[in-house]
């Protein structure tokens, strides 16, 4: 689905960006220009940043430490 219609961004990519290390909504704009022009996408693309940030940690796997014992 499109969020930037000035821009043709899609929620796809914005997805991509963050799994590949985008963390707010100023590198969001420098990586793919999402909100550069009338901004009225502003809100909805720090939603998807912010929901796909949750998921991300949900899927890490926790880090195994044997006990000393």
């Amino acid at each position: 689905m499109y969020v930037c219609i000035c821009n043709a961004i899609t929620d796809k990519q914005i997805r991509q960006a963050a799994d590949a290390g985008v963390r707010n909504m100023w590198q969001l704009q420098a990586e793919l220009g999402v909100a550069s022009n009338c901004g009225a996408c502003k809100e909805h693309a720090a939603e998807i940043l912010r929901e796909n940030r949750q998921q991300a940690r949900r899927i890490e796997p926790e880090i195994y430490c044997p006990s000393a014992a």
